[in-house]
Parts: C-alpha cells; sequence; structure tokens
C-alpha cells in the first residue's frame, strides 16, 4: 500500500477583485501544480479554521486583504498557534502578517526604509518632503492609503496609522523568495501603472539588499517578497516586506522561472510537512 500523501489546505479568495490583476489565476495555476505531489482542497479564508485540523499543511495564498475579514483572520492566527497546526508561511514572521510595526522599527534601527513615523511629534524625524502618505498600520492593497499635504499632518488621527514621505522614485521593484532563496524580480518601469510589471536583472547588490531583510525575518518555511522603490539617488528603500500572502505574478516570468519556483515552493512545503508541529 503507497504511504498516505501530505494533505494540503490551500487558502485563497478566488473571487477576490485586484487592481490589475488576477489572483484565481495564479492560485488555480499553483494549486494544480501542487496537486502532483500532495493532497490539495481549496477553501476562502473564514473557513480555515473549521477546515485546518484535517490537513498536514495550511499554505495561506492569494487570500486578500485581511482587513475584510480581521476576526476571522484573527482567530486563524491564535487557533492555528494554540494547535502547532503547520502554517506556509510560518507565523512566526515579523512583517506585514503582524502588521506594519516593523518598518518603524527597521527605520530606528537604520535599515534603507523609507522613513517611517507613527506619532506627529516625530514628523520632524522625515524628511522634506511636498507630499506625504498615510496608511494604517494593519492594510493591505492600498486600503486605507491617502495622501496628504504637511500643514494637513496635524489633523490626521495618529490612531493605528503610519506616516511617511512620499518619495520620488524611478521605479518599483519587486524581489521574490521561497524560504530564504531568491527566485526572481519584477519592476515597474511605468511610476503610474504598478501592476504592469517586466522581468528585472538584479544586481548582486540588488539582491543583497533583499536578502538582508528576507533574513531578518523569522520564517524558515514561506514566500517573501521584499518591495522596494529606486530613488532618483540610485538608492533603494524598502517599501513592505510581504509575508502573509505576497501575489507573485507568475504570468509575467519566463517558463523555467516559474517551474524553479514552483519546484522550491513544493519543496519547501514538504519539508514544513516532516518538521515537529510549532509549539508556542
Amino acid at each position: 500500500m503507497p504511504p498516505r500523501r501530505t494533505r494540503v489546505l490551500y487558502v485563497t479568495d478566488l473571487a477576490y477583485e485586484a487592481r490589475g490583476r488576477r489572483y484565481c489565476d495564479e492560485d488555480i495555476f499553483l494549486s494544480a501544480r501542487l496537486r502532483k505531489h500532495f493532497d490539495i482542497a481549496l477553501c476562502h479564508p473564514v473557513d480555515a479554521v473549521e477546515l485546518m485540523d484535517s490537513f498536514d499543511v495550511v499554505v495561506v495564498r492569494n487570500s486578500g486583504p485581511a482587513v475584510y475579514y480581521q476576526e476571522q483572520h484573527d482567530e486563524f492566527r491564535a487557533r492555528a498557534r494554540q494547535a502547532g497546526v503547520r502554517v506556509f508561511a510560518e507565523l512566526t514572521g515579523k512583517a506585514d502578517m503582524a502588521g506594519k510595526q516593523y518598518l518603524l522599527d527597521l527605520y530606528a534601527a537604520g535599515y534603507p526604509v523609507i522613513p517611517t513615523v507613527d506619532r506627529f511629534q516625530d514628523i520632524d524625524r522625515l524628511p522634506p518632503a511636498t507630499q506625504y502618505v498615510a496608511k494604517p498600520k494593519f492594510g493591505a492593497d492600498s486600503v486605507g492609503l491617502q495622501f496628504v499635504q504637511r500643514e494637513q499632518l496635524q489633523d490626521l488621527k495618529y490612531d493605528n496609522l503610519l506616516v511617511q514621505p512620499r518619495v520620488d522614485f524611478a521605479y518599483e521593484v519587486s524581489f521574490y523568495f521561497v524560504d530564504h532563496t531568491f527566485e526572481y524580480a519584477l519592476y515597474a518601469p511605468h511610476t503610474d501603472q504598478r501592476w504592469l510589471l517586466e522581468p528585472y536583472e538584479p544586481t548582486e547588490v540588488d539582491v543583497a539588499f533583499a536578502q538582508r531583510f528576507v533574513d531578518w525575518n523569522d520564517i524558515t518555511h514561506g514566500i517573501q517578497r521584499v518591495d522596494a522603490c529606486r530613488t532618483r539617488a540610485g538608492e533603494l528603500l524598502l517599501v513592505e516586506l510581504e509575508d502573509l500572502n505576497p501575489y507573485l505574478s507568475l504570468d509575467r516570468v519566463a517558463a523555467p522561472t516559474r517551474d524553479a519556483f514552483v519546484r522550491d515552493m513544493t519543496a519547501s512545503i514538504a519539508a514544513l510537512a516532516e518538521k515537529s508541529p510549532p509549539t508556542h
């Protein structure tokens, strides 16, 4: 009798409508490829808590902004930790899956990130700018983001809010990792079209920049996307470290790159399934 195959619960919102992207296409492709190696079932994020105990690994993919189902998301994280559920990406992440406090922490620690504060008293720690970006500490996909003038900063409610200067950048670039392995990079050459992405050939310095943040994060098994902007002076600055459910834009990369990504993702899930359940 053949050994039982690893059972994977693949969490996705196939109906989520993202600007400029089709989440469902990516998850249909990925789940089909993973099915060759695992017994796999797809579910909506609000159903994950009730189903996860029947699976060896829970893979969180394009599940949409958690702010739209925050209560269920918080329950999933709490119960998964309590029950020792193996989650991919692991719930030990310190970046977006835990909110955006990490931007404040990294800026204070001297990392190359967009300057960030969360109190009006600290506004002078930011470089001068003609406009500022205000966004929730717990949010995604630009939900709640607003652009304000300096004179408007004192009128903001600094409750669950971050403020950054609006950076004049040449382009945005994203670096994609499985575990701590760099897979590929894509960039948006047109500043007004964030998701019109093209392949990007990073330098060793570029990869080292992104690797620094992935190595900082407490994830052994999982997908991470390092979003950065290239300033007019040529410097890379971190915009976001997405470690919860980063969209991968796999339709924008060549087939060999896509195959290598799927191969590494499959190996990581298999390795996670073999680990002892996490204890917290």
